[in-house]
């Protein structure tokens, strides 16, 4: 069936007049301009900075739906700006509710914009499927420069159920071809002592983060071939078993080093498990070195296996307890950690901690955050503690069920006094009853 044309329109082998084909050409601003006037809208008019800005708030998938509209947003889909930063979440339907990268996407991203990739992350479950398909992608990122990556694995045993020549040939296949890698988190991975030693022969000039704890085959040795050759390094995360005095030297000799913050796991796999002990000169020629470093410890400890811990002075800056800690050793924490700016008990016991947290207050000048749950404090003491390091708290999270109420304050009444010493309002914190 033939249009019928309008008057001012001339059949031309089935064209258009010249007019026409001008109008056709007009600017994009113009036809914008006259949709406008009309009530409609060009969106694929819209310029690639606006796109841009759009498609990084969409959810991949809604990025890609939005991708097939027009060609204009196919483009934007395809912008290298839009693949600098990018996580892959690699979860099996069958053992994970959490949503998975789509296949072909994946492979449209290897193909298409490795070579863009520039901070990368994978989120994988605890099936070892999951693992090997973020193995099979690191292998095929041979073209890419990147400047950070991080393993992250929602729940154990993930990456450790691979075989270990599998995981390191994929990792090494991004340490040799990434130049420029400065940031680096791979905890609960079998990385070990040679991988490392390919990590620090590429990027010794540019890593700053290193964050592996529980990485059972890397040694102390390891870690000291790090420190001794990334100048850069800014910020050191391992487990415990890893700290020695001979690193703490290394770190603390090393002109270059600087550490602004060292985080150590303190984690028992068994109960009865022995730790070793830091010794205090060790501590001391690192504060020598970097005296404005931070020192973030997190214990997860069963109460008899505190023996070597606290007994001289430690730099500690940041602590948390995620097991139950006895009275004693919050008495020795007031005692040897001077430089204490945040403390986290997630559990004491029945026995009050009055004296411990006086104590704390007293010694720890620094202290400005403070986190009690399953505690016991009299609301006395609790009152005596504010009064003391109120002016410098900023965080205070108490929960209710901790205070004791005494004969000077209840718990109707302890809001108002702790609010006037801290000089804002403030309350307890309440567990849901849902």
């Amino acid at each position: 069936m033939k249009r019928v044309l309008k008057g001012d329109e001339q059949e031309d082998g089935g064209g258009t007049s010249g007019g026409s084909r001008e109008s056709l050409k007009r600017p994009c601003k113009q036809k914008t301009e006259d949709h406008l006037e009309k009530g409609g809208a060009y969106w694929e008019c819209l310029p690639q900075e606006i796109l841009l800005h759009i498609f990084q708030y969409l959810p991949l998938l809604d990025r890609a739906y939005a991708s097939q509209v027009c060609r204009e947003w196919n483009q934007a889909f395809h912008m290298p700006e839009l693949w600098r930063c990018f996580e892959f979440e690699l979860n099996q339907p069958a053992s994970s509710y959490l949503k998975a990268t789509h296949p072909d996407l994946i492979k449209q991203i290897i193909k298409r914009h490795s070579n863009h990739l520039q901070y990368v992350s994978f989120k994988v479950d605890s099936s070892r499927e999951s693992a090997e398909a973020a193995c099979d992608i690191l292998s095929q990122l041979v073209n890419c420069s990147l400047k950070t990556l991080g393993l992250i694995s929602t729940a154990r045993p993930s990456f450790m159920e691979l075989p270990k020549s599998h995981f390191i040939s994929a990792l090494t296949v991004v340490f040799v071809n990434s130049k420029s890698l400065s940031s680096l988190k791979i905890d609960d991975t079998p990385v070990d002592d040679p991988s490392l030693k390919v990590l620090v022969a590429n990027n010794s000039d540019t890593l700053k983060l290193l964050k592996m704890s529980s990485c059972p085959h890397v040694s102390p040795a390891g870690i000291l071939c790090v420190a001794d050759q990334c100048h850069g390094l800014r910020e050191l995360a391992l487990n415990y078993h890893l700290l020695s005095d001979e690193l703490l030297i290394a770190l603390s000799s090393e002109k270059h080093v600087h550490l602004e913050h060292l985080r150590i796991d303190v984690v028992s796999e068994n109960p009865g498990q022995q730790f070793h002990t830091i010794k205090k000169s060790s501590w001391d020629a690192m504060m020598r070195h970097s005296p404005k470093f931070n020192l973030v410890m997190y214990f997860f400890l069963y109460e008899d296996e505190f023996g070597p811990f606290f007994r001289d002075e430690i730099p500690v800056t940041h602590l948390y307890f995620g097991r139950s800690v006895s009275k004693d050793v919050l008495g020795r924490v007031g005692l040897t950690c001077p430089r204490l700016v945040e403390l986290v008990v997630c559990a004491n016991g029945l026995r009050p901690l009055d004296e411990e947290l006086i104590r704390i207050a007293q010694r720890c000048t620094q202290l400005s955050a403070i986190g009690l749950g399953e505690c016991e404090v009299s609301c006395s003491a609790f009152v005596e503690f504010v009064k003391m390091c109120g002016d410098r708290l900023t965080q205070l999270s108490i929960m209710e069920e901790v205070l004791v109420p005494d004969h000077r304050y209840g718990l109707d009444d302890i809001h108002w006094e702790v609010s006037k010493h801290l000089g804002r309002v403030w309350f307890p914190d309440m567990m849901p009853t849902w």
